[in-house]
């Protein structure tokens, strides 16, 4: 009986979000609740992820109870495909509120498309949470 070299698994494609680490020690991490974002931005950064990676559970723990939808419905024919964080504004241990200035661009049914959006967050028992946002022409 012979044996076989073993070949490992191919490394994940880098996270969503834009950050080189895989998805599963990046934004993999938030969604399974392994652990919570510590910033407005690291929040958004996981909830860009999981648009992308249609994690409908995430995106609704995330959300602020008083503006949070009964269910988020995924487009079948969009894709996510960037994200740019523009700007940030509060959001630190020491803060309450924060919000973060970002450019996600998609593609919808082929065609290249962006939402750019100012969105804000609230720390809610410890936890940042969306809150809603305001879109930029």
């Amino acid at each position: 009986m012979s044996r076989r070299a073993r070949r490992s698994a191919p490394t994940p494609a880098s996270c969503p979000c834009g950050h080189p680490q895989p998805y599963e020690k990046c934004c993999g991490r938030l969604h399974r609740n392994e652990t919570a974002a510590t910033t407005p931005e690291e929040l958004m950064r996981s909830r860009y992820s999981a648009f992308a990676v249609r994690d409908e559970g995430y995106l609704l723990r995330t959300w602020h109870p008083r503006t949070r939808p009964p269910r988020v419905e995924f487009d079948p024919a969009m894709r996510w495909v960037g994200l740019e964080i523009e700007e940030t504004t509060e959001g630190s241990a020491f803060h309450s509120t924060g919000t973060v200035t970002f450019r996600a661009r998609y593609t919808d049914s082929g065609r290249p498309d962006s939402l750019h959006e100012r969105s804000r967050f609230e720390r809610l028992d410890g936890s940042w949470l969306y809150v809603d946002g305001d879109f930029i022409d």
